[in-house]
């Protein structure tokens, strides 16, 4: 047995009890005041008030005791070749069991009330899919010393000969101004459109959702549409900023990448919820690029990583557990992706191949097609149901779809490109969200082609380099048929030749 491993088994830190006790009663008081405003409209003020005290500290007591339970009847152990975690609750037994070799990521969280008692949430994973998702061993929740040794006992790896040379430390840190790009992306329309839901949901919880809807109506009164739609939409914008820079400061504050001894990529960051993301770098296929419209337009880029075994984050929606770096200026971002990868020249920023003007051809007959479906339905009906309001509002949105469509089309064909740098296939496509795949040639585990009958037509075809890492494929869209087979016959030596050369 390796020191410093242990076969005892260990329980969960016991202030787990106290957490689950404090959710329960911050569960108990958002429903206190709905559930005391439903009542006093049957009950007496005093008794409605009773009944919902009665129900939130049987909220808390129900909560703390099933804490005490799971607590009571949980063990973890970490051997030599096994970890495991035994859980016991009433009937319900669960018993998990990982194997040491196959643990890629050790990921440490704690939101605010596990911070401030000292405690982290230690997710452990191999990456591996099974029956049940991705093959992982939670124990929730252990002290902060405890989470960092477990993170170092299970990722820790011998070190090679050129340990010394390894260059490991920081490879980027926090730099404050990169917050210009949190409103840049599409969650902060969507952050809008939530604000102005939940007002109106708040407001239908006391009962005032009619008046807040005749107030602005009141307000409004005498002002064109026109500028209502404007004011409303704005308004709606400026929500959606706000809410966006305050979800990157909780997502990106205090941020930190760095390599430690021994080969893993380590990401920090988090204002309530600190996060530790880690990633091996014998996993590391390569990185991609990620350009949002808004944010490409500001040259800027995120990083994300592609290996294999990385745990997708299930409890935060927004939380990504591959990304390296947030948008970043491009510069930097390839900066960046050089110093992960060990390049001495980030292949992100190689010369690619362009594709055939076919390619821009296709492009335009589809955007123009999206662009015209919309119209011809207004149209239709405007013109079946005798409403001149929706023939005018096609006629209107015609030339604006129109002239929308072919310079998105314009730009999704100069953004497309691939080619070889180094030991890198690199990929760009997208206009939305352009992406810029560097993938390791040796990660390439196959080739898939495709033609349809107008890509035969006008010579070109769609290859997927398939991999075990990221999101297991990787398209060159539309390349010339010729060199993009070369290309890829180049790429992974021995791969593809078999079925370029005819039989004997």
């Amino acid at each position: 047995m390796v020191e410093g491993e242990s076969e005892e088994w260990r329980r969960l830190d016991r202030r787990t009890v106290l957490v689950a006790a404090v959710a329960a009663a911050g569960v108990a008081a958002g429903g206190a005041l709905p559930a005391f405003l439903g009542l006093v409209g049957v009950l007496a003020w005093w008794v409605a008030l009773l009944v919902v005290a009665a129900g939130a500290l049987l909220l808390v007591l129900g909560g703390g005791a099933l804490a005490q339970v799971r607590w009571h009847r949980t063990r973890y152990r970490v051997g030599g070749e096994r970890v495991e975690l035994h859980a016991r609750l009433f009937v319900v037994e669960r018993r998990r069991s990982l194997p040491r070799e196959r643990i890629r990521s050790v990921d440490l969280t704690a939101h605010p009330l596990l911070r401030i008692l000292g405690l982290v949430k230690v997710r452990i994973g191999t990456g591996e899919k099974t029956a049940g998702g991705e093959s992982t061993l939670e124990l929730d929740a252990v002290s902060r010393a405890e989470g960092e040794r477990l993170r170092r006992e299970l990722l820790r790896r011998a070190a090679g000969p050129d340990a010394t040379a390894r260059h490991d430390g920081e490879l980027a840190a926090l730099d404050p101004s990169w917050i210009r790009y949190a409103p840049l992306t599409f969650v902060a329309p969507l952050l809008g459109g939530a604000a102005v839901g939940a007002v109106m949901q708040v407001s239908e919880w006391f009962g005032v959702q009619r008046e807040v809807i005749d107030r602005v109506g009141e307000v409004f009164r005498t002002t064109p549409l026109v500028w209502v739609v404007l004011t409303l939409v704005t308004a709606t914008l400026l929500a959606g900023v706000v809410g966006a820079l305050a979800l990157w400061v909780e997502m990106w504050w205090n941020y930190r990448l760095e390599r430690e001894p021994g080969g893993t990529l380590r990401v920090r960051r988090g204002l309530l919820t600190a996060r530790s993301l880690s990633v091996e770098e014998r996993r590391l296929r390569g990185v991609e690029l990620v350009e949002p419209l808004g944010v490409r337009l500001c040259g800027a880029a995120r990083v994300d990583a592609i290996a294999t075994g990385l745990v997708k984050g299930k409890d935060d929606k927004h939380d990504s557990h591959k990304s390296l770096l947030p948008a970043v200026p491009r510069a930097r971002a390839d900066e960046v992706a050089a110093r992960v990868l060990r390049e001495p020249v980030p292949p992100t920023s190689a010369r690619l191949t362009p594709h055939p003007r076919a390619a821009r051809a296709r492009r335009l007959r589809w955007a123009l097609t999206t662009a015209a479906l919309p119209v011809a339905v207004l149209a239709g009906l405007g013109a079946a149901l005798g409403v001149p309001a929706l023939l005018y509002t096609a006629a209107a949105c015609a030339p604006v779809l129109a002239v929308t469509a072919v310079l998105l089309a314009l730009d999704a064909y100069r953004n497309l490109g691939h080619g070889l740098a180094g030991g890198y296939l690199v990929t760009r496509a997208g206009t939305v969200r352009r992406s810029t795949v560097a993938l390791q040639r040796g990660g390439v585990i196959g080739w898939t082609v495709k033609q349809s009958y107008f890509q035969r037509r006008a010579g070109l075809l769609t290859l997927t380099a398939t991999t075990a890492a990221g999101d297991g494929a990787y398209h060159v869209y539309d390349a010339d048929g010729s060199e993009g087979l070369h290309c890829a016959a180049t790429a992974v030596p021995g791969l593809l030749e078999p079925f370029l050369e005819p039989a004997d």
